[in-house]
């Protein structure tokens, strides 16, 4: 459950500033604060970090040391709304393309999944690097929103996420503020994106608590999940001359694609990944143990691929020891 408009200036002062001086333990006091404080005229519904997991500062694990090398990591226990790790979390970092994640949430709170998008210049993967990651949109190109952001999660186009940007919200800068507005309803306000991609700018950032608020709202969609639980997806494309052709993505994650050893401590359900070389390597997953539990773990900023798996999955297989306490 995400805030609505009409209390969304209220939860991102008074709530933002009690959590400041609250722990994941003091859940309760913040809910209690709201529930003393909201006005009830103005909404009826749950409070709004009842669903959510709350800490304010480092959270460690008995026995698990963490890396200290990354920029930010953390373990989030969806149901129980617990923050079982934390490491750096309202630190300011660059979140590369888990800015997606953002993306994909906007589109879907904006348009249906069967809306018909022609692909501009500025969106057509000729308009990138020869480096940059991208889905092979060509300008003039149309395919459904539902394509655009399976190529978008699954192989981290840029290109589409530029072509959502500007079906969305009619520019990149109009998506952006469109991004921004989502991301202060969710209390992320630590957040300020001006980019749909994530690639580098130094007034493009966020942190891992606000990430693990984006990510949470986005796991409540059923089209998000069924985009990044996916093996792959083949896309329907018809071209400027009037040609169909079809592309197949497939996921970026190491682990889907069979390169790095899956943790043993619960299963990955799928994600979102980032690189570029100011954010380092950054991964986001949504976890679930052997009884069902969802969790949400996240590293930021590890210095190779290899180190961002063999990170994530000692986070991940602390997820028995932690789900017993």
């Amino acid at each position: 459950m995400k805030c609505i408009d009409r209390i969304t200036v209220f939860c991102c002062t008074a709530f933002v500033s009690i959590l400041l001086l609250t722990g994941c333990g003091a859940e309760s006091i913040v809910v209690e604060y709201e529930t003393q404080n909201y006005n009830k005229n103005l909404y009826e519904g749950h409070l709004y970090t009842e669903d959510l997991c709350v800490s304010s500062s480092d959270v460690t694990i008995d026995g698990f040391a963490g890396d200290s090398s990354l920029y930010a990591a953390a373990l989030f226990d969806v149901n129980r709304q617990k923050v079982d790790y934390a490491y750096n979390i309202h630190d300011q970092v660059y979140p590369a393309s888990t800015t997606k994640i953002l993306t994909a949430l906007v589109a879907m709170n904006h348009c249906n999944m069967d809306d018909i998008v022609t692909v501009g210049k500025a969106a057509a993967a000729s308009s990138f690097d020869i480096d940059a990651q991208v889905c092979g949109l060509q300008e003039g190109d149309q395919l459904s929103m539902e394509a655009l952001l399976n190529g978008l999660l699954l192989h981290s186009g840029n290109d589409n996420a530029v072509a959502v940007a500007e079906y969305v919200g009619g520019s990149i800068e109009g998506f952006a503020k469109l991004m921004n507005e989502q991301a202060k309803e969710l209390c992320a306000t630590n957040t300020n994106f001006v980019t749909p991609n994530g690639l580098h700018d130094e007034n493009h950032y966020t942190t891992a608590y606000d990430l693990y608020l984006i990510f949470n709202e986005c796991i409540k969609h059923e089209e998000f999940m069924n985009i990044i639980s996916s093996a792959s997806y083949t896309a329907d494309i018809t071209g400027a001359d009037g040609s169909i052709r079809q592309i197949t993505w497939y996921p970026t994650s190491f682990y889907a694609k069979g390169e790095a050893e899956l943790p043993y401590g619960a299963a990955v359900v799928g994600g979102k990944t980032g690189y570029t070389g100011e954010a380092g390597n950054c991964l986001i997953l949504l976890d679930q143990d052997d009884a069902g539990n969802p969790y949400i773990s996240i590293v930021m900023g590890a210095d190779s691929k290899p180190l961002l798996y063999e990170d994530m999955s000692a986070i991940i297989n602390q997820i028995p020891k932690v789900r017993e306490q």
